[in-house]
């Protein structure tokens, strides 16, 4: 449940049951967050406190709408690279108007981008825990159904995390099946079939139509070595299609993937945060 808020130069939608925030719950978040002026966010930010507040909130944060399953965080730090597909954007005063209003950073972000040619080719080696296949392209629902049902069990102890029912998770990821391509979406399975890692990635068709960069979306993993595994299996699979740069979206600070990034010599060009603000 969400509430619009309002002002001359502002606006942003109160969600009520947002995900705890160590131990301040309840916890609500604002989102949907536009301002003309960093004042008139601010302004309008304090307004959403008082009313989360009223209503018995320990805490809010944002920007976020509703859970992490959506978009949110604010751009922090960034360098002149335009927005990729589906990366979260922000307004020119949205991070004063967050700071001016007495949030501060409670989770930081990145993202990364390494040219193909500088990662080094997936070393050869084999494991008995599990096998790593492609998607074969068919039955997309049938997709994210496996991705769903393994992240939410992957993702559960992570911070902010809110479950999602699949009705909603297919409502949000079904309408991009037409940008999918096989090349750059992988399993990792057992040998008698049990899914225990995904990696999920999609060209940048934010560059137009014939986009020279790939995705790192989303890879998540429930055995050890699974998601290097997958994710060599990506970086080899993108050259071979022809793409030139990966990008590592949306990586928490300090995530493995990151330290993945790192180690694969690619450059941040963004940085992001979820704010939080007490109301005690």
């Amino acid at each position: 449940m969400s509430e619009t808020m309002s002002n001359e130069g502002a606006s942003l939608a109160l969600y009520r049951d947002a995900p705890d925030w160590d131990g301040a719950a309840p916890t609500m978040a604002a989102g949907k967050f536009k301002c003309e002026s960093a004042e008139a966010g601010a302004a309008l930010l304090g307004a959403a406190a008082e009313t989360a507040k009223a209503e018995g909130a320990a805490g809010l944060i944002g920007p976020m709408d509703g859970d992490t399953w959506h978009s949110y965080r604010v751009v922090t730090q960034s360098v002149d690279v335009p927005p990729f597909l589906l990366e979260p954007t922000s307004g020119p005063h949205d991070l004063a108007a967050f700071r001016q209003a007495g949030f501060a950073p409670i989770a930081k972000y990145c993202s990364a981008s390494v040219p193909l040619p500088d990662v080094p080719p997936a070393r050869p080696g084999k494991t008995d825990a599990f096998t790593i296949e492609p998607w074969d392209g068919q039955d997309a629902e049938a997709l994210f159904a496996q991705v769903h049902a393994l992240s939410c069990t992957a993702f559960a102890r992570n911070a902010f995390y809110k479950p999602i029912g699949l009705d909603a998770f297919l409502t949000m990821y079904m309408p991009i099946v037409p940008l999918l391509k096989k090349e750059l979406i992988f399993f990792a399975r057992t040998a008698s079939g049990e899914l225990v890692g995904f990696l999920f990635g999609v060209p940048n068709y934010a560059e137009g139509p014939a986009p020279r960069a790939a995705i790192l979306k989303t890879y998540a993993s429930l055995s050890k070595g699974a998601g290097f595994a997958l994710s060599s299996r990506f970086y080899d699979s993108a050259r071979k299609a022809g793409y030139d740069t990966a990008i590592h979206a949306l990586m928490h600070d300090s995530n493995l993937s990151a330290l993945r990034s790192a180690m694969n010599n690619a450059h941040v060009f963004r940085h992001y945060a979820l704010m939080g603000k007490r109301l005690d």
